[in-house]
């Protein structure tokens, strides 16, 4: 993917003023490590049954943060924007994952408020690890950024969308994304 006004191949450029497309496409997704809402770790090393979509948020109990990540979880429901989009991300179906610096217990409550049907991820502590990792983590405000990043059963990035904090991304990018799984020469 060539470098443009919204594309990425390096480092992220802040304060993020639109869309950027591209960062980190095409690479190994980074390794990591962290926690979901009942304490069970989670790995890169985990992810590779199938496809991952892997959300970060900048902040739980959010206006935007709660919108965006319902409008996503209904959209991953049986009947939902991406439910045809499951077999784009091979056998395993597509798994869904959202990440903030949030502590787990504060996760675990906005989930239960909110009826996510995905799992939450917390990059609490170390932390921020896992959105440095990234390349998405502001260390300004101490947070990680709206940033989507769709991985491969074999662990590499195929599509990656970063949004500036206080707007929303769009369900339709993430079924546009997964469209672009079952293309030849996978975007």
């Amino acid at each position: 993917m060539a470098a443009g006004p919204c594309t990425s191949t390096g480092p992220i450029t802040r304060p993020i003023t639109g869309p950027i497309h591209g960062h980190l496409v095409g690479e190994p997704a980074p390794a990591f490590a962290g926690v979901d809402t009942h304490g069970a770790a989670l790995t890169s090393a985990s992810l590779r049954a199938g496809t991952t979509l892997l959300a970060f948020f900048p902040l739980a109990f959010t206006g935007v943060c709660g919108d965006e990540l319902g409008e996503l979880s209904a959209a991953a429901e049986p009947g939902g924007a991406l439910a045809g989009f499951a077999e784009c991300a091979g056998p395993a179906g597509l798994r869904v994952l959202a990440v903030s610096c949030d502590p787990m217990a504060s996760q675990r409550a906005w989930r239960e408020q909110r009826g996510f049907g995905f799992e939450l991820v917390s990059d609490f502590w170390p932390h921020g690890r896992i959105a440095h990792a990234f390349g998405v983590f502001d260390e300004t405000s101490g947070r990680a950024e709206r940033a989507s990043f769709l991985i491969d059963s074999a662990g590499t990035v195929r599509w990656s969308l970063v949004h500036p904090a206080g707007l929303p991304r769009p369900v339709s990018a993430y079924a546009d994304a997964l469209a672009g799984l079952a293309r030849p020469g996978r975007d």
